[in-house]
């Protein structure tokens, strides 16, 4: 073999270029930092840069955690080998396009234009008052804090709760059974109790605390390969992911799903 050729066979297709030193985040749980965070969401339900700062304030260790959980899963090796960032695919129009009515990229395309939102929208959330080196860098825990944040609509599909303040809290408290960040815990948590202080009721509690439930009897949904649920029909993604009907968020009518049992 010659020296190119031998050049040629181990050198990367794509360019290598430096990189900072990857600095861990703290696993320091740091409470007032996330109650500050909640109080402030609690005013404002659409300012979705406090839900990342109480992720950042509580996850500890749960991202590093779910990276080490991923490679010991069945498919997780290549998927972390491969390690695509979904969100240029879920904004691509074109590929979202290609899905057929009723699978979950189909119902997942019509359900963002709907609502008028992106990937990238839900990314620049998460890196308000970040450094991007740091949040954006070519690292391991890095890119599966990224996927984390990347699927969380897609859950939005796969689960069936909606965007009212009862199906985000029922899905906060199904990522935190996904993912054991304490973040998520305390956002479910706090708003089962705001719910009860503003007139809610305990239908608004048993709702949420059977988000918790059907996400912790679910297949763990970091490990699947998001290009093959998305080509799938939802119904039949639901089952083969252990993925159980919203029976008591669907039981109570979509116009009283507000924090207080009002729309």
């Amino acid at each position: 073999m010659s020296e190119l050729t031998a050049t040629s066979a181990f050198t990367p297709s794509t360019a290598v270029h430096p990189a900072p030193i990857y600095k861990p985040p703290s696993t320091r749980l740091d409470f007032p930092r996330a109650i500050r965070a909640f109080r402030s969401l609690l005013r404002d339900k659409e300012d979705t840069a406090q839900v990342f700062e109480i992720m950042r304030a509580l996850n500890g260790r749960s991202t590093m955690m779910g990276y080490q959980r991923l490679l010991r899963s069945a498919a997780g090796g290549r998927i972390a080998y491969e390690r695509e960032e979904l969100i240029g695919h879920l904004d691509d129009d074109d590929a979202m396009r290609a899905y057929p009515p009723g699978s979950v990229g189909g119902e997942y395309f019509a359900w963002r234009m709907a609502e008028n939102l992106s990937a990238e929208g839900l990314a620049q959330e998460s890196r308000k008052g970040l450094d991007l080196s740091k949040l954006e860098m070519n690292h391991p825990y890095a890119w599966f804090g990224r996927r984390v944040r990347d699927v969380h609509d897609l859950w939005h599909i796969l689960s069936g709760y909606g965007r009212d303040s009862l199906g985000e809290s029922c899905l906060v408290a199904f990522s935190y059974a996904q993912t054991r960040g304490l973040g998520w815990a305390l956002i479910a948590v706090g708003a089962a109790l705001n719910a009860r202080r503003l007139g809610g009721g305990a239908e608004f509690s048993a709702a949420i605390w059977e988000g918790f439930q059907r996400g912790r009897k679910a297949k763990w949904l970091l490990a699947e390969d998001y290009r093959t649920i998305l080509a799938e029909p939802v119904a039949s993604a639901r089952a083969r992911l252990g993925i159980t009907p919203p029976a008591k968020y669907d039981a109570i009518a979509p116009d009283r799903r507000g924090v207080d049992g009002r729309a």
